[in-house]
């Protein structure tokens, strides 16, 4: 009868650390896909924080642009003189053909000083570069010829 006891408790111990191994290996699993599921939450929390950052750099941006276009608009607005010559030539007109076609020679004329523009600040950089060129040969120049005396 001992031995028949004995191997019901060594059947039971045995089957006790069955349910312990089992059950550590369902705790290891659950904390494995914890920490998978921790990691995922904390890359998409940075992804929006790091999409809130942009949107709010965008916003400022925007709203600078548009203070400036504001700004430009009321400097504008507040020269009596162009604004006093410009409602002049305008009641001139006679016709909407006129209107138009003066609409089209503004334009022109706009996009012809923007690319003269463009070409005088293309120019400036060049002359900017050569200058800052000649004026680092001129000094190696100097350097070299105290150097040698």
């Amino acid at each position: 009868m001992t031995q028949e006891l004995t191997s019901q408790w060594l059947a039971e111990i045995k089957a006790l650390k069955q349910q312990i191994a089992e059950l550590q290996a369902e705790h290891d699993a659950g904390w494995q896909s914890a920490e998978k599921w921790r990691k995922l939450y904390n890359t998409e929390a940075e992804q929006r924080r790091t999409d809130a950052q942009m949107a709010q750099q965008t916003i400022a941006s925007l709203k600078a642009q548009i203070q400036q276009m504001q700004g430009i608009e009321a400097a504008q607005l507040d020269d009596p003189t162009a604004t006093t010559a410009i409602q002049q030539e305008v009641e001139q007109l006679e016709s909407v053909e006129e209107l138009k076609a003066r609409l089209i020679a503004v334009t022109k004329e706009r996009d012809r000083l923007l690319q003269a523009l463009k070409t005088e600040q293309d120019n400036h950089s060049q002359t900017r570069k050569s200058l800052t060129t000649a004026l680092g040969d001129a000094i190696d120049g100097l350097t070299k010829e105290r150097g040698s005396q």
